[in-house]
C-alpha cells in the first residue's frame, strides 16, 4: 500500500474515477487532471455526475463544451443528463416535423419522455467521446469524474448491453420506440467496449475511505466491472490520517479505526495495486488548494469552535414525525453526507418509541442492513430493491399479463424485455409498490405518517 503520487503517476490515455458518494471522486480527478496539465499534458476532465460540483472546485461555470482553465492545459466540461436528452429527442422527432401529422409526432415525443431517455442519451453522449478521434488528437489524456458506484456501472455496462441487444434486436423496437437512431450508433458502441476493456488506453480507478461501507461498495464495482471484461483498476483509499496526527483521543480513535479497516481489506481489493491519499484539512475549492493538496504540503488546521445549539437535535425531528403519525419519509441528499445513517437513526429512534417500521433503500449499495446489523426484532424490517431480482419478477408479470401469444408475438416481447431500459422500469415499479404499502423509512424512505417529508 503506497502513498499515491499525482507527480510521478503515469495514467492512460483514459481514466475513470468511481465510488460511493462522499468519498472525494471529485477533489481527486480534479487534482490529477490539473497535475498533469502543469506537466505540460493537455487534459481534458468532464462529468458525467448530475450532481456535478466541479464548477465550485474550480470557481467557473462548465457546460457540455470544453471550457480551458485559464494559465493551464487543462479543459473542463459537465455533461448535463437532461440537456443531452432534449438533444437526443430532437435527433429523433426533428426530421419528421412537418412531414408526419401533429399526433404521430406527439406520440413520439411520448416514447422519448420517460427515465430511459435521460439515461440512453447521457450514455451516447459519453461514448461519443470515448470513441472520438478528434478527442484523441485533442487531448493527452481524458478524465472522467462520474457519478456514484450504481449510476457509474450503469454507465460503463451500457455499451456491452445496447450493443448485444442491437446484435439480436429483430424488431426494430424497443422500449425507446423505434431504434434507428441507436442502430446506426452501434460501430461507437462496440469501440467504446474495446476501449473500456483495453488496459493500455483504460485505467479505472475506485476511489474509497478508510471505512468498511466505501470498501465494499469498491469491491461491488471492481468484480462487476471485471465481469464485463474490464480489468485495469486500481485502488485509492483518500482520508487516510497518519499516526503523527494523532493530537487528542478523538483523533486516535479515528486513526486506530482506520488502521483497522486497512489491515482487512476485502480480497478483491487486496489484489489490486493499493494507494493512499492524505486527508485534506482544508476545502479542496480553486487551484491552489488543490495543488497543495496534490503535492503534499501541510496546511494549517483552524482551532475554531463554532456553536452548534442554534440547530435542532434528532429528538426533536422524532418528535414531529411521531406527532403526525404513519407516513413515508425519504432522505435525500449528495452522495457521502449520510442519507443512510440518518434513515437508519430515525428508524430506530421511531422502534424505540413503539412503532412498527420497515427500513428499505433503492442505492444499488444497499448499505441499510450494514447499519442496521442482524439483531433486529421482528417490528423492524429492512430489505433494499435488488434490481436483479426485480427484472425478473417484472419480466414474469408481463408475460403473465400478456396470456396467449404467437411464437413471433412472445419473442418479439422477449427481445423488448432484453434492453436495458427494463431494470429502470422494474427498480421504480418495485419502490412505488413499497411506497403504496405505507409502512416505510429508508435511505430512499422511512414510512411512518399520512404525507411524505424529504431529508435533504
Amino acid at each position: 500500500m503506497l502513498p499515491f503520487d499525482f507527480h510521478t503517476t503515469q495514467p492512460t490515455r483514459y481514466v475513470f474515477l468511481t465510488g460511493k458518494g462522499g468519498v472525494g471522486k471529485t477533489s481527486t480527478a480534479s487534482s490529477l487532471a490539473l497535475t498533469l496539465a502543469d506537466r505540460g499534458k493537455r487534459v481534458l476532465l468532464v462529468s458525467t455526475d448530475p450532481a456535478s460540483n466541479l464548477q465550485d472546485v474550480f470557481e467557473m461555470k462548465f457546460d457540455e463544451s470544453p471550457r480551458l482553465v485559464a494559465g493551464t492545459t487543462l479543459a473542463i466540461a459537465n455533461f448535463d443528463p437532461d440537456q443531452a436528452a432534449k438533444q437526443y429527442m430532437e435527433r429523433m422527432v426533428g426530421p419528421y416535423r412537418g412531414v408526419l401529422p401533429d399526433v404521430a409526432i406527439q406520440s413520439m415525443e411520448e416514447q422519448l419522455s420517460g427515465a430511459c431517455t435521460v439515461e440512453i442519451a447521457a450514455f451516447d453522449q459519453f461514448t461519443e467521446l470515448l470513441t472520438s478521434d478528434e478527442a484523441r488528437e485533442q487531448y493527452d489524456h481524458v478524465i472522467f469524474d462520474t457519478a456514484p458506484t450504481g449510476h457509474t456501472l450503469r454507465l460503463l455496462t451500457l455499451p456491452s448491453a445496447w450493443n448485444e441487444f442491437l446484435e439480436t434486436n429483430t424488431t426494430g423496437m424497443s422500449c425507446l420506440g423505434p431504434l434507428a437512431g441507436l442502430s446506426e450508433k452501434q460501430h461507437q458502441y462496440k469501440r467504446a467496449v474495446e476501449t473500456l476493456r483495453d488496459g493500455e488506453e483504460t485505467t479505472l480507478l475506485l476511489v474509497a475511505r478508510p471505512d468498511v461501507s466505501t470498501l465494499l461498495e469498491a469491491e461491488r464495482a471492481a468484480t462487476e466491472l471485471q465481469a464485463i471484461g474490464i480489468e485495469h483498476m486500481q485502488l485509492i483509499i483518500n482520508g487516510v490520517i497518519s499516526l503523527e496526527e494523532a493530537t487528542d483521543r478523538f483523533a486516535r480513535a479515528v486513526i486506530d479505526r482506520q488502521q483497522d479497516t486497512l489491515q482487512s481489506l476485502p480480497e478483491t481489493l487486496a489484489s489490486l495495486p493499493v494507494f493512499t491519499l492524505p486527508y485534506a484539512f482544508e476545502n479542496l475549492v480553486g487551484i491552489s488548494a488543490l495543488r497543495r493538496w496534490g503535492s503534499g504540503q501541510e496546511v494549517a488546521i483552524s482551532r475554531e469552535v463554532y456553536e452548534t445549539s442554534i440547530y435542532g437535535e434528532l429528538h426533536q425531528l422524532v418528535d414531529e414525525l411521531e406527532a403526525d403519525g404513519p407516513s413515508v419519509i425519504m432522505t435525500m441528499g449528495k452522495g457521502g453526507v449520510g442519507k443512510t445513517t440518518i434513515a437508519s437513526l430515525l428508524a430506530v429512534a421511531l422502534h424505540e418509541r413503539g412503532h412498527a417500521v420497515h427500513l428499505t433503500t433503492t442505492d444499488p449499495a444497499a448499505h441499510v442492513a450494514l447499519a442496521i446489523g442482524t439483531d433486529v426484532p421482528e417490528t423492524f424490517t429492512v430489505d433494499a430493491i435488488d434490481p436483479r431480482i426485480e427484472v425478473e419478477t417484472y419480466r414474469r408479470d408481463v408475460f403473465e399479463q400478456a396470456g396467449e401469444m404467437t411464437d413471433e408475438q412472445r419473442a418479439m416481447l422477449e427481445e423488448d424485455l432484453r434492453s436495458p431500459c427494463t431494470e429502470e422500469i422494474a427498480v421504480f415499479r418495485a419502490f412505488a409498490d413499497q411506497v403504496a404499502k405505507r409502512k416505510i423509512v429508508s435511505s430512499s424512505s422511512i414510512r411512518h405518517r399520512r404525507d411524505t417529508r424529504f431529508f435533504c
